[in-house]
């Protein structure tokens, strides 16, 4: 079996690889692969012509972020120990590879780690996906070192450090590959956003740890397929924090969850429309009806461990702090 394999999804990403690319075939030592979801662009093309030391496999559909890994990734079964995930718009620095396989097999007890993640456009500024490590809080709402919902801190090397957190970002994500699997890897039924930390979540509830490395940074331009202020992103987040939520909490403590979640987003969606933002608040509506009458398919072929674990972030309720107490560093939590 091999040690890793660099494992670049694509989708209609032709503006962005000829930028990115270079720094990973450049600063990696090992494989490099694209998987490509069906691009209606010349990505494939381009890719063969340019970069023919770059192994690919092509899908026949667009199946999403989590699906397309999944069915990419099967056909490399059986012949990695770690896969890293990497999205298309990501530069990476010297070792970075070497740095992160290094780390986890130091480490057995983990079974995924991210870097530390920075913004492409503002290179001392955190990246949103992930930034300086991910939590969640009591609602099963995520926020980062680094990055507290959309504010952003500036790196000074304050976490510079390997610690354990909750959730690693998939725009950078190594992962031993018989966790992975043993995971039935991610929830194809997410599409995209939100699959990483309920993956993340599933492991932690089988036992294993999830880390972050400072030492290690890359940058991640961001947006390259889907537009943070765009509404088919919330609504996502919103239908696939809801299922992370239905398949990972049980009983009573998932009823108060889902009822807490729905008075704040309904205030959410209310005040969208107040402001004359239609479509966000339709987005937010539209999350929960499709959660509701496709919720009994997220149990199809997975596993639903019966442990509970607790978060290892320092509140229990980030709006609170981010919305009341107006915290918006990590620092002040």
């Amino acid at each position: 079996m091999n040690k890793a394999a660099i494992v670049i999804l694509n989708y209609n990403g032709r503006q962005v690889l000829p930028t990115f690319l270079p720094s990973v075939l450049m600063y990696s030592a090992f494989d490099c692969w694209v998987i490509d979801n069906a691009s209606s662009d010349d990505s494939v093309v381009f890719l063969k012509e340019n970069f023919p030391e770059i192994k690919l496999i092509t899908l026949d559909s667009n199946f999403g972020y989590a699906g397309g890994y999944n069915w990419g990734l099967e056909e490399l079964r059986g012949k990695y120990e770690f896969f890293i995930l990497l999205n298309s718009d990501v530069e990476v620095t010297q070792s970075w590879d070497l740095d992160l396989v290094a780390w986890l097999e130091k480490n057995p007890d983990f079974a995924a780690l991210q870097p530390k993640i920075l913004s492409w456009q503002d290179r001392k500024t955190f990246d949103y996906a992930g930034a300086g490590g991910g939590f969640l809080d009591d609602l099963g709402y995520p926020y980062c070192r680094g990055r507290i919902w959309n504010v952003l801190e500036t790196d000074h090397g304050q976490y510079d450090d390997a610690i354990q957190v909750d959730w690693a970002s998939g725009a950078c994500l190594i992962i031993r590959t018989a966790d992975f699997f043993d995971q039935g890897g991610f929830d194809a039924h997410f599409f995209a956003h939100m699959e990483e930390v309920d993956l993340c979540w599933r492991m932690r509830k089988s036992g294993r740890k999830i880390g972050y490395l400072g030492s290690v940074t890359v940058f991640h331009q961001g947006g390259a397929t889907l537009d943070r202020s765009n509404p088919r992103k919330l609504y996502l987040n919103i239908r696939n924090s809801l299922s992370m939520i239905y398949k990972n909490v049980q009983g009573l403590k998932y009823t108060g969850i889902i009822l807490a979640k729905a008075i704040l987003e309904s205030l959410a969606a209310l005040g969208y429309l107040v402001k004359s933002q239609k479509k966000y608040a339709m987005a937010i509506i539209n999350g929960y009806i499709d959660f509701w009458h496709g919720r009994q398919l997220l149990e199809k072929g997975l596993k639903k461990p019966e442990m509970e674990i607790a978060n290892s972030g320092p509140v229990r309720f980030i709006f609170w702090n981010y919305l009341i107490l107006r915290k918006r560093r990590f620092s002040q939590l």
